[in-house]
């Protein structure tokens, strides 16, 4: 069944969800609020885009051309049915297809940012995964892996382009790796607590430049909980909740 709910604070912004598929994230709300733009941005990609809730959250920061790619068909629909309902056609377009050798289909070298809430877990054999595919595909590595995406990213981007990335913490050896084999320089990283009282970080975000070097900034933590398990003024602002 499929249900329509405003982004967040944003009574703007619609977006429509079905309870058997992996609702927007908040994971994918503090990604694109860490995105930068500015009058030089003009094309956006955002690999892995679901129902569409990063697309949907960057045109509150700019007019810039958004493209979402999504394998799943019916994930890809919905995001479209979001699109269409917001009257975004112009700004954002959905593409039902896979990450892998999608530059072919959109232009290779010409995108300003390129964003990505991707799968968090490696896929084995005895991995713990969902009944639902839909779910299967969102949070493991089944269809694609980490380093295919950087590798995409790359061939997406032009010199010098920005590559945003949201991850969990425990993945981040490999990801400075990854990224650093492929000519990538991080530029910012910050990481996010669950509650102000955690002491480890569950998430990073990530900002790196194609064929730039690494001159990495450490970002204030982020704290998305309080001692009282409310929402904190930092996650509310960008939540848009009063």
């Amino acid at each position: 069944m499929e249900n329509i709910h405003e982004l967040l604070g944003y009574e703007r912004i619609k977006i429509i969800q079905r309870d058997d598929m992996l609702r927007f994230s908040l994971d994918s709300t503090l990604l694109a609020d860490f995105v930068c733009v500015n009058e030089n941005t003009k094309r956006i990609i955002d690999l892995g885009t679901g129902n569409g809730p990063i697309p949907l959250f960057l045109t509150l920061k700019t007019k810039a051309k958004i493209y979402g790619i999504e394998i799943q068909k019916e994930v890809s629909e919905l995001a479209k049915k979001s699109v269409e309902i917001n009257h975004f056609g112009e700004q954002i377009e959905i593409i039902h297809a896979d990450i892998k050798g999608i530059y072919k289909q959109v232009g290779a070298n010409i995108f300003d940012i390129v964003t990505c809430n991707p799968p968090y877990f490696k896929y084995i054999e005895t991995s713990n995964i969902n009944k639902n595919d839909y779910l299967t595909i969102a949070r493991h590595e089944v269809l694609i892996t980490l380093e295919d995406i950087i590798v995409e990213s790359k061939k997406l981007l032009g010199d010098g382009g920005t590559f945003y990335m949201v991850h969990r913490c425990e993945r981040l050896p490999e990801i400075i790796e990854v990224l650093a084999k492929h000519r990538f320089g991080i530029r910012k990283m910050r990481f996010v607590h669950a509650k102000t009282t955690d002491e480890k970080a569950l998430l990073v975000l990530i900002e790196a430049r194609k064929n730039k070097k690494a001159d990495v900034e450490i970002s204030k933590p982020l704290f998305v909980y309080n001692n009282e398990l409310e929402y904190t003024e930092e996650v509310k602002k960008i939540f848009n909740r009063k």
